[in-house]
């Protein structure tokens, strides 16, 4: 255990000191949209348990669930690197599995938000799927 991870150009770093708690894939409209018209997939860690280093930019939005929602990216290169819900306090972190060193840490176990999904998406049959946010990881 630590695992770690980055951006594309390497300025942003960070260490993870826990244990995934779960890994889901997003089809919510704002996931599409940072993701250039797929899903997200993304690691449930606590949110204590990862330490960043480098300048990271964030854009908050309230999501499609009513939560506050942060977004990390890197300034430099616009890779991104986590979702973090500030309101309600209590969740998980969501780091983008593609930015970890060692992506096959943890495959998704569900799918969530499918009924925002397009109707060409790629959605995993044999994973449960979530037609809107799922329940607490």
């Amino acid at each position: 255990m630590p695992h770690t991870g980055g951006c594309l150009c390497g300025q942003v770093r960070y260490t993870i000191d826990a244990e995934p708690l779960g890994a889901r894939s997003c089809w919510c409209r704002d996931c599409q949209k940072i993701a250039s018209g797929s899903a997200t997939v993304n690691l449930l860690v606590p949110d204590e348990a990862v330490t960043f280093t480098g300048e990271i930019s964030v854009f908050e939005r309230v999501a499609d669930s009513g939560n506050t929602v942060h977004r990390g990216f890197c300034p430099q290169c616009g890779s991104q690197i986590y979702s973090r819900t500030v309101e309600p306090k209590g969740h998980p972190i969501r780091i983008r599995i593609g930015t970890l060193d060692d992506p096959e840490l943890k495959a998704p176990t569900a799918t969530i938000w499918t009924d925002s999904a397009p109707s060409w998406a790629l959605i995993d049959e044999r994973l449960p799927r979530f037609p809107k946010a799922p329940p607490p990881a």
